[in-house]
C-alpha cells in the first residue's frame, strides 16, 4: 500500500514537472516570435553604427589610477570623481562609523521608519552649504528630477527647457502635465521667445542644467535670471557636474556668476564629485521642499538613502566646507589639459573653466577605435555617440579630477597625440 502510494506521489511530481517544462516552452516561443526579433535587430543596428557599448571591468577603488579585469593598471580620464573623493580614507571612516551605528539599510522609506537623526543632519548641511531653506534627499539625482515637476505643475502651468538638458530633467518633465517648451541650447532670445508667447499660464517654470554633462558650458545664468525676473518665471537648475568645484568655493553655477539665493529650485547629486556614491537631493524655497515630501513619487515609494551613505556625505560637506584645496587643483588640471590639447590641434568644446572636456571626434565608428587605442596606451576613456548625443556629434568626453597630477595629465595628451596622428584625426602640421 505505501509503496502504491509513493508510486503515484512519484507520477503526479513528473507530470507537474512536465507541465512546466511545457508552459515555460510555450512561453519562450511565444517571446521567440514577437518580441526577441525587434530586441534582436535594434542590437544589430546598433552594432553596424559602431555605438555599441561594452562595459569594461574595474577591479579596484575608483581613482586617478585604477586596476581593470585584463590587470592592466590605466589613468582614468572618464569618472565623475571630479575632487577625487571617491576612496578618501576619511569618507570610507565615515561610512564605516555610520554602518555601526545606524545600520546597513532601513528597509523602509522615509514617512514609514526610513527617517534617521543622520538624513535630517544630511538635509540641514545641504542648506547650510548652498544657502537654501530647506532639503530632501533622494536615491539619486535621476530620481529627485523625476519627482519635481509632476508635483509642481499642473495643466495651466509651462516648463521651458533648455534642448540640451540632461535626460532625467526630460524624463522628469514627460511626467507632468504642463505646457512642454524647448528653447535652443544657451539661446537666450529663444527662451524669451517662448516667455512672451505663454503669458496666459498660471507658473512658468525655466529648467536647465547649471553645467551640460556632455558639452561642458555652462548656462548663461544671468540672462535667464533676468529673463525670469522680466517675464515672473521661476528658475530650476540641475546641479550634478557643478556641487563641490564650480565656483569659487564649489558651490555651484548660482556662486560662479555670483547669483546665489537667486534660484529658486536646485537639484544635485551626491554620485559624483562628493564623494561618488549615491544619492541626490532637491534644495530650495522651503514649501517646495513641503510640498515635494507630501507628494514627490520618488520619495514616497523609494527606500531611503543607505546610512553609511549618509554618514560619508556627512564628512564631504565638512572637507569641502574647510576649504578649496581640491576644487583649486581640479580647475588647475582642467586648465593644463585643456590648453595641451587645443595646443596640440584637438577641438574641445565648452567653458574654458570646466573639467569637462569633450574631445570632438564627430564620426561614432572612429570614437569608439579612438577610445580602444588609448587604452593601450594605459589611458581609459569612453567615447560617446548617438543617442547619449546628437548624430554625428561623438566624442571622447575627458573628465579631470582633483586625483591627477600634471604628470598624468600630459601622458594623457601625449597618447591623445598619438592616436590623433594615427588616425588621421589631427595633422602632423598642427603639431
Amino acid at each position: 500500500m505505501r509503496r502504491g502510494v509513493n508510486l503515484l506521489a512519484k507520477q503526479t511530481a513528473n507530470i507537474m514537472v512536465n507541465q512546466q517544462q511545457q508552459v515555460r516552452s510555450y512561453s519562450h516561443q511565444i517571446y521567440k516570435e514577437t518580441l526577441q526579433p525587434l530586441i534582436s535587430n535594434q542590437i544589430n543596428d546598433i552594432k553596424e553604427a559602431g555605438t555599441y557599448k561594452k562595459e569594461r571591468i574595474i577591479t579596484s577603488p575608483q581613482n586617478s589610477n585604477i586596476k581593470i579585469n585584463t590587470g592592466a593598471e590605466v589613468l582614468n580620464f572618464c569618472a565623475n570623481n571630479y575632487l577625487g573623493l571617491s576612496d578618501h580614507p576619511e569618507l570610507i571612516k565615515a561610512a564605516k562609523i555610520a554602518l555601526d551605528t545606524h545600520g546597513l539599510g532601513l528597509s523602509s522609506v522615509r514617512f514609514i521608519c526610513g527617517t534617521q537623526d543622520i538624513h535630517k543632519e544630511l538635509e540641514k548641511k545641504i542648506s547650510e552649504f548652498h544657502g537654501t531653506e530647506d532639503t530632501i534627499l533622494y536615491p539619486s539625482c535621476f530620481d529627485a528630477n523625476g519627482g519635481l515637476f509632476e508635483c509642481l505643475l499642473g495643466e495651466d502651468d509651462a516648463v521651458i527647457s533648455d534642448a540640451l538638458n540632461h535626460a532625467s530633467i526630460i524624463d522628469g518633465i514627460r511626467l507632468c502635465k504642463a505646457k512642454r517648451f524647448r528653447y535652443k541650447h544657451l539661446d537666450m532670445s529663444d527662451l524669451e521667445r517662448i516667455l512672451q508667447e505663454t503669458q496666459d499660464s498660471r507658473v512658468r517654470l525655466i529648467a536647465t542644467d547649471g553645467v551640460f554633462s556632455m558639452d561642458g558650458d555652462v548656462a548663461p545664468l544671468p540672462e535667464i535670471v533676468k529673463l525670469a525676473e522680466k517675464y515672473k518665471a521661476i528658475i530650476f537648475i540641475d546641479e550634478c557636474h557643478a556641487t563641490g568645484f564650480f565656483g569659487k568655493t564649489g558651490r555651484g553655477t548660482p556662486e560662479y556668476f555670483g547669483l546665489e539665493g537667486k534660484i529658486d529650485i536646485i537639484n544635485s547629486t551626491l554620485g559624483k564629485a562628493l564623494g561618488g556614491a549615491t544619492g541626490g537631493y532637491t534644495t530650495g524655497r522651503k514649501e517646495i521642499i513641503e510640498l515635494l515630501r507630501q507628494k514627490s513619487r520618488p520619495y514616497l515609494f523609494s527606500n531611503t538613502l543607505a546610512p553609511p551613505v549618509v554618514g560619508a556625505s556627512l564628512k564631504v560637506f565638512d572637507l569641502i566646507s574647510k576649504d578649496t584645496t581640491l576644487r583649486d587643483r581640479v580647475m588647475s588640471n582642467t586648465k593644463q589639459f585643456r590648453s595641451g590639447m587645443k595646443k596640440a590641434g584637438f577641438n574641445i568644446i565648452g567653458n574654458d573653466d570646466c573639467p569637462i572636456c569633450p574631445v570632438m571626434l564627430y564620426d561614432a565608428k572612429i570614437a569608439s577605435q579612438f577610445a580602444d587605442e588609448m587604452l593601450k596606451y594605459n589611458i581609459y576613456v569612453i567615447a560617446f555617440s548617438f543617442p547619449v548625443v546628437p548624430r554625428g556629434e561623438a566624442r571622447i568626453r575627458v573628465q579631470l579630477s582633483a586625483a591627477h597630477t600634471p604628470e598624468q595629465i600630459d601622458k594623457a595628451i601625449e597618447a591623445f597625440t598619438e592616436v590623433g596622428k594615427k588616425l588621421g584625426v589631427i595633422k602632423v602640421s598642427n603639431l
